[in-house]
């Protein structure tokens, strides 16, 4: 979605300039479980080359639906970045977006595509290995928009003690019963039918209720209770997310787990995105500094 509204950029700094800002690096790593080469970009703070015995936080950032691994940078996330950062509004901590394609970040239905298994067991080791990356917990949080909130909350809900902090911008959060989601996928609905792949056709309904942040909450509310979670949605959503925005809410309030939510006006587009991530970046900033 965002790749047809903003162009291609290349966002390697050179070090001369590793003083005044960070840089953002893109690469790849290869994937026994995918039986392919992932690619993932990481923004390096400033000062990381220099400071060799330090180590830091890591936020893994996770795109949306037909995006990859440069989304938060091509929509405006670096320079956004930067400047909180010289304005001393967050602390040097690493962000690393690794591609998903259209995964929603989990294990497929059929197990064919096993991008959950993936990413806790090989990448997270990896950048944890590859960078000086504090492999502590509260050192280590996940965020996304759209597709990438979902699997966000997903990660964090299904395994809080992995995360210290979760966040999501617009999270695909489906509130429709599994009956009116098939029969949108048979009526060949163009959202709907992406699900395919992933949850079944029709849906398995063991796999959709087993990676539901839903249900996720419920069943493990005691430890989620120890999260940082923060989230938001445009109330004119196009796909309708602010009502599982707001659905997610109610169920954390239910089930008495401390959270963060807004319902901002906006609808589900890279301006909305772009416009309250600079909180999100800063909530995570936060959440690193006070769980030292």
């Amino acid at each position: 979605m965002l790749r047809r509204l903003f162009p291609f950029c290349v966002f390697i700094m050179t070090s001369h300039v590793l003083s005044a800002q960070g840089r953002v690096d893109c690469s790849s790593m290869a994937s026994h479980i995918l039986r392919q080469k992932v690619r993932y970009c990481a923004s390096i703070p400033p000062g990381y080359d220099a400071k060799k015995n330090r180590s830091y936080p890591v936020l893994y950032f996770l795109h949306g639906l037909n995006e990859n691994e440069q989304m938060l940078f091509r929509m405006g996330g670096w320079q956004l970045i930067e400047d909180l950062r010289q304005q001393h509004k967050i602390g040097d901590f690493l962000i690393v977006t690794p591609d998903a394609k259209a995964t929603f970040d989990i294990n497929s239905a059929n197990g064919r595509v096993r991008y959950s298994d993936f990413f806790l067991q090989e990448f997270i080791p990896y950048i944890e290995k590859t960078y000086r990356a504090d492999h502590q917990t509260k050192a280590r949080a996940v965020s996304g928009i759209s597709m990438g909130g979902y699997g966000a909350l997903r990660f964090a809900f299904a395994y809080p003690g992995l995360f210290s902090a979760v966040s999501a911008e617009s999270a695909a959060l489906i509130t429709d019963t599994l009956q009116e989601l098939n029969a949108a996928m048979r009526a060949g609905t163009p959202l709907v039918s992406l699900f395919a792949d992933v949850f079944g056709n029709p849906i398995n309904a063991a796999h959709w209720k087993a990676t539901s942040p839903f249900v996720l909450a419920k069943k493990n509310r005691s430890a989620i209770s120890k999260l940082a979670i923060y989230f938001n949605c445009g109330e004119g959503d196009q796909f309708g997310f602010e009502h599982g925005a707001e659905a997610l809410h109610r169920e954390l309030q239910a089930e008495g787990i401390k959270h963060e939510f807004h319902l901002y006006p906006g609808d589900h587009s890279a301006e909305y995105f772009l416009s309250h991530l600079g909180e999100l970046i800063v909530f995570h900033s936060r959440a690193f500094a006070s769980a030292k």
